[in-house]
């Protein structure tokens, strides 16, 4: 069958988009006038999605909470959660749903075809016949509802996007991006909160819920997308079959309407929360923003990503350095937002005083005008150029598969123009473009119209308040306090009946007959052999090189590893901040802001890290590497080498000033995380309470980073000059030759060249002595409590199962997918309203339970704790089991690009793990039964012996609970 047999289609373009060597094919569906795209080609990571405009009129939440209702159940799959039947039961590549302030899409990742279909098939369902209007508990659930345990009781509110969103509101980084961002759209969709108020989303009711679904949800607002290599006929076949054809055509009015320019900016100025302990003096954020143009100009929306990266992304970049010369912000910062109809461009000035507002928009004007007048750094739009370009052609985006990520970017024209969805992703002659113009105006000339003449701005001021997260929560206490006074006896019997019924439905289990609709794949469906190492020792001067020999598309992936056994322990604390100053500080030959830009001309960029490697030998042996890495074509590998010389052997700390500024920045992004991502700080803090590699991570990205700068942010000059010298003794005792190894990844013909390079490099490195003893990290548990101004918690249980004599077991890997997509899900998500839950089981015996969002902190410290005698009491039949082997097997077999395949060999080798034992983990987990899960109990006592717990939660809430911990503390 050819799509041009279709009858139920018309194709209205099909085109070569030879930049990702794809068939694009852009077709509508005629009864409906559903919007479908192609993206036809060898990936056998196949995508699809389905996606809607869904512009909110409100900030009750709606769009975000319908995107958790659909998947909770539909006509042809009626188990409560089918969402979590596929997260355990499918080799699934990426598997979500997503709220956007215009849209909301479902996509799937697959490289198995049965599975893709099954995916595919689940979601349709989900998005077309959900089963919220059979059953309302499933908006109390994933929305918001009363809580009301007794008539006497005090009344509360639940639920998980409210919870969620009690999170988000939490951030003040996230506070101050969505108040810029309505500022600027007032008018329109963008102007509310499409993930929900959590003051607004109780106005929300079933009613106008299930109405937002009848209106939005239909074939003639859809825009379906598949990607890969399939037969695209027979997918777009099925989906008529099964699903458009019974609908006919809507006039749907879901348009993104455009603002109307202002006539002149705007100016709002808002408060975020802080801790009693906390200081309001220096910590304003004041940002300037501006409205600059349309997302379906194909130049205009990648001349401002390189515009943000020339005026303040970039090191030293002007706009950014005038605040900071000024003394206006510690972390200066920049946002260019380019997923919506109407991109913006923001300049934040984050830990400010708000005095300073007038002085911050005359010396961004100032600049700019300048800028205007006397042009821009070509260097500098060189560079940004080639790093975007670098980006686009080698299509890296992590874990996340590029078909996905191509189809969210189609998304930024199709939504706007049904004509243009591939305009992004065909980027080449945009580049080639954009490139000829840097000997014109262009650039300049865009920074007059859209940043300087363009009235359609607006100046948000985010000041800090004490005591206003107890304000909050008083505020809510007394209006909840007040609305119950005015209910009837009966009215509260009702609440709390409700209350009851809702938990009866959530402890209900699904029908066995509904769970085997869910579709499973057989045994025979899973490869048994695990994925290989590609692992090859050379020597190279008396220099290990670790070859990859792997298709790279002519790019090369350097990392220089240095051994870090030889540093002392004076200095093992001054780690975090070498690694968040290299390539940031003057060298020899460069001013730090040159070298940037040098790196970006020549490479596809320069990163640090330090990484610990425990053997998966000897319990007791943990490796700790700093790594050097550069991914370059292979003609600029010279050059990529010359710059790590230059930055690991000739950074220049002694700037005091520059040191100040980056400590201040580092700062406040370390501050940030240690928030945002708050079950991954609670969870690597725990851990560390016993464990080495948990320490030394802890040195870099933790708590204990944190705390390093902020000891020496607020330095005089003279001490900033001792931990010049501190850094520099650090560098010496660290790039040694007797510390190198070399890691390279590329086809056998991108070799070529190493062995001099590496022997060049070899020949520089430092050599002189090393004094001091060297570094022992010796963990200590702690159990401790950080008060944040957040209004939930992340709440971690931590151990370590060998220290009780226990040895890892690749079914580890399926108690893990047990508990996060069972017992911990319907524990602590489902009845406790967190909005996530996890734990993980690591070689060396690391193992945690966190929650992420969560209300609550004793009754989810009580689900960890009864998690052993679940499963030592579990039963299952074989379809379930099977389950969880898969889900096992899809995270283990997720597809790797180069650069992933190379790191997972280099993590191998250095942990001194075998392919042999890659693959008894993989048989043990493939022969996986009911008895063995229950004997996994065993390892759940011992991690819960330990009693390692590490909370970061609301202020209010940890001080009520202050006798669990040893100690408790502000995390910042």
């Amino acid at each position: 069958m050819r799509i041009e047999d279709l009858q139920a289609y018309e194709i209205v373009e099909r085109r070569r988009i030879e930049d990702i060597k794809s068939e694009g094919c852009l077709l509508r569906h005629k009864k409906t006038g559903a919007r479908i795209a192609l993206l036809s080609n060898e990936d056998e990571n196949k995508v699809f999605s389905i996606g809607f405009r869904t512009p909110p009129e409100d900030s009750t939440g709606v769009a975000h909470i319908l995107e958790h209702s659909v998947l909770c159940g539909s006509e042809h799959f009626p188990v409560k959660d089918p969402f979590m039947e596929l997260v355990k039961g499918s080799l699934n590549t990426f598997l979500n749903a997503m709220t956007y302030p215009d849209k909301t899409v479902y996509p799937v990742a697959s490289c198995n075809d049965k599975d893709f279909q099954n995916l595919m098939h689940v979601y349709l369902d989900a998005v077309f016949h959900p089963n919220i209007y059979r059953e309302e508990k499933i908006f109390r659930q994933e929305g918001w509802h009363y809580e009301l345990e007794s008539p006497e009781a005090e009344l509360g509110i639940n639920g998980v996007v409210y919870n969620e969103m009690k999170g988000a509101f939490s951030s003040a980084d996230d506070v101050m991006e969505r108040e810029l961002f309505n500022s600027l759209f007032p008018d329109t969709a963008y102007g509310f909160e499409s993930g929900g108020d959590p003051e607004v989303i109780p106005e929300l009711t079933p009613e106008q819920f299930r109405a937002f679904h009848s209106r939005y949800y239909h074939p003639s607002n859809s825009y379906i997308y598949l990607y890969g290599n399939m037969d695209m006929a027979e997918k777009l076949d099925f989906i008529d079959r099964e699903y458009l054809s019974g609908y006919d055509r809507l006039e749907i009015d879901s348009g993104i309407r455009r603002q109307q320019a202002f006539e002149k900016p705007v100016y709002r100025e808002r408060t975020y929360a802080i801790t009693e302990a906390e200081e309001e003096s220096g910590h304003t954020y004041l940002s300037y923003n501006a409205v600059v143009g349309e997302s379906l100009d194909r130049e205009k929306y990648i001349a401002f990503e390189v515009l943000d990266y020339v005026l303040c992304s970039a090191p030293g970049a002007p706009l950014k350095q005038a605040l900071i010369d000024k003394k206006i912000g510690q972390d200066v910062y920049s946002i260019y937002e380019n997923g919506i109809r109407q991109p913006y461009f923001s300049v934040v000035a984050k830990n400010a005083d708000s005095e300073q507002k007038e002085e911050f928009l005359q010396t961004i004007r100032q600049v700019l005008e300048g800028l205007a007048e006397q042009g821009l750094d070509k260097k500098a739009l060189r560079a940004a150029l080639n790093y975007y370009e670098f980006k686009y052609l080698e299509a890296d985006y992590g874990s996340y598969p590029k078909g996905l990520m191509y189809g969210l970017q189609m998304l930024d024209s199709w939504l706007y123009d049904d004509g243009a969805p591939f305009i992004h992703i065909e980027a080449k002659q945009t580049f080639e473009r954009l490139k000829e113009k840097i000997n014109s105006r262009y650039y300049e000339e865009l920074i007059q119209t859209y940043l300087l003449d363009n009235p359609h701005q607006s100046v948000v001021v985010l000041k800090p308040q004490k005591g206003l997260t107890a304000q909050r929560d008083m505020a809510l206490k007394e209006k909840l306090a007040a609305y119950k006074a005015s209910l009837s006896e009966e009215e509260l019997a009702r609440i709390v009946q409700e209350c009851r019924e809702l938990e009866a439905w959530q402890e209900e289990p699904n029908r066995r007959e509904d769970l085997e609709k869910i579709p499973l794949l057989d045994r025979e469906d899973i490869k048994k052999e695990a994925a290989p190492l590609i692992n090859e020792e050379r020597n190279e001067d008396g220099t290990t090189v670790l070859f990859h020999p792997i298709d790279t598309n002519g790019i090369g992936y350097v990392k220089l590893l240095f051994d870090l056994e030889q540093v002392p322990q004076e200095l093992i604390g001054y780690l975090g901040i070498l690694k968040a100053v290299l390539g940031l500080m003057d060298t020899e030959h460069y001013s730090f802001h040159s070298f940037f830009h040098e790196i970006n001309l020549y490479t596809g960029g320069i990163a640090t890290a330090v990484n610990p490697y425990p053997s998966a030998v000897d319990r007791g042996k943990c490796r700790v590497l700093f790594e050097v890495k550069v991914k370059a074509l292979y003609e600029n590998l010279e050059k990529a080498f010359e710059l790590m010389q230059e930055m690991i052997l000739t950074t220049r700390y002694g700037d005091g000033k520059r040191l100040g500024e980056l400590l201040a920045e580092t700062k406040s992004q370390v501050q940030s995380q240690l928030i945002s991502a708050g079950h991954s700080t609670a969870a690597l803090r725990a851990t560390s309470y016993f464990s080495v590699p948990a320490a030394a991570a802890g040195l870099t990205g933790g708590i204990p980073l944190y705390r390093a700068l902020e000891r020496y942010t607020d330095q005089a000059a003279q001490e900033k000059e001792a931990l010049a010298e501190k850094l520099q003794r650090l560098a010496e005792c660290i790039f040694r030759p007797e510390n190198l190894i070399v890691d390279y990844t590329a086809q056998e013909e991108g070799y070529a060249g190493i062995g001099a390079l590496t022997s060049r490099l070899k020949k520089a490195l430092f050599t002189g002595p090393v004094e001091g003893r060297p570094y022992a990290l010796v963990p200590e548990k702690k159990n401790e409590g950080f008060l944040s101004s957040g209004q939930v918690q992340y709440v971690c249980r931590a151990g370590n199962f060998r220290e009780k004599g226990l040895e890892f077991t690749g079914a580890l890997k399926a108690l893990k997918v047990l508990l996060g997509c069972d017992y911990l899900w319907d524990n602590v998500r489902v009845r406790g309203g967190a909005y996530g839950c996890m734990c993980n089981f690591a070689r060396n015996g690391d193992s945690y339970f966190v929650s992420y969002r969560d209300p609550n902190l004793l009754k989810t410290i009580e689900v960890y704790e009864k998690a052993a005698d679940y499963i030592r009491s579990f039963e299952a039949d074989e379809r379930t089991i099977m389950q969880f082997i898969i889900g096992a097997v899809s995270e283990l077999d997720n597809p790797l690009n180069p650069a992933a395949k190379g790191s997972r060999s280099l993590s191998a080798w250095l942990s001194e793990l075998t392919f042999a034992q890659i693959q008894k983990e993989r048989d043990e987990l493939l022969s996986l039964t009911q008895e063995t899960l229950r004997g996994m109990a065993d390892y759940l006592d011992a991690v819960m012996s330990a009693d390692c717990l590490c909370v970061i939660g609301a202020e209010e809430t940890v001080r009520e609970h202050a006798g669990i911990f040893m100690t408790t503390e502000n995390l910042a």
